[in-house]
């Protein structure tokens, strides 16, 4: 396990490599019986985890979900989650290295936000033998004598394409997030300079638009302010933080860009009903 920069621990995938490639871009494992993380972490590559029959919870940024049959679950890099899942428990996942995560980001067609937003997705038994083909034809791949990369890349893409048509019409927020362009890249500049960057107009410059517009859109779409997603992201970053990395309360301050301890804790109080210190514990 290594610690880095933001004192998270964060998890490679060369960690759950048994042979340690260099090269290995993804790995295959199967998820039979009980198992659980007990303690919040977060991985630098991206999980799929495809479950035939669940029991058990699956926490994701601090969001629980249940664990049952026919699902897929997503962890994006950076992510914090846990889990505790029974010994009934039948599933596959596919852990995919922070490389090969940038090129079947597309695959997914729509913004990683959406995801983290419906990371967990409910399938019909058809549609979850489809998926099945698919990850059982990648662990064929992965246990021939000479690995084919570029089949097993091409079919974690095709995977993704298969995430992207089960979502559609699933979750009801689904056109809103790609109706207006305008809300992805939003989102995507935030989770770039979140912390540093808290005015509206800061990323309605980079997008070329007014504040009041950029407002406007994330009203009629979102049905928020464009500066409570600033601060949903910053709040999101300070949950993490207090609970899953080494950092004191005083660095988490000056990390996520505020003036001083007391102006922290308000906003944290505000959003939490609670102090940091008692989130942390």
């Amino acid at each position: 396990m290594s610690y880095h920069t933001d004192h998270f621990p964060i998890l490679g995938i060369q960690e759950f490599s048994e042979d340690q490639l260099s090269g290995c871009h993804l790995l295959f494992n199967e998820l039979y019986g009980a198992r659980s993380i007990d303690d919040p972490h977060k991985h630098d590559f991206f999980i799929i985890n495809l479950f035939e029959h669940g029991v058990g919870s699956h926490t994701i940024d601090f969001t629980e979900h249940q664990v049952k049959d026919y699902q897929i679950h997503l962890v994006f890099p950076d992510q914090v989650h846990q889990w505790v899942i029974e010994k009934e428990t039948v599933g596959y996942q596919l852990m995919i290295s922070r490389d090969w995560f940038e090129s079947f980001l597309p695959s997914l067609r729509f913004s990683a936000s959406y995801y983290q937003n419906h990371p967990v997705i409910n399938l019909t038994q058809d549609v979850f033998k489809t998926f099945l083909y698919e990850f059982q034809a990648i662990q064929k791949e992965l246990n021939g004598e000479k690995v084919f990369w570029e089949l097993i890349q091409k079919r974690s893409e095709l995977i993704g394409l298969l995430v992207s048509q089960s979502v559609e019409g699933v979750f009801k927020d689904f056109e809103v997030y790609n109706s207006n362009p305008i809300i992805s890249k939003f989102l995507h500049l935030i989770d770039e300079h979140f912390k540093t960057e808290r005015s509206v107009s800061f990323y309605a410059d980079k997008l070329n638009i007014s504040a009041n517009y950029l407002n406007i859109v994330c009203k009629k779409n979102l049905n928020t302010s464009a500066s409570s997603l600033i601060q949903d992201r910053i709040l999101l970053e300070a949950k993490r933080l207090l609970k899953v990395s080494e950092m004191s309360v005083k660095d988490i301050v000056y990390d996520l860009g505020f003036y001083d301890h007391a102006s922290f804790s308000k906003f944290f109080k505000v959003q939490t009903g609670m102090t940091p210190s008692q989130f942390k514990e």
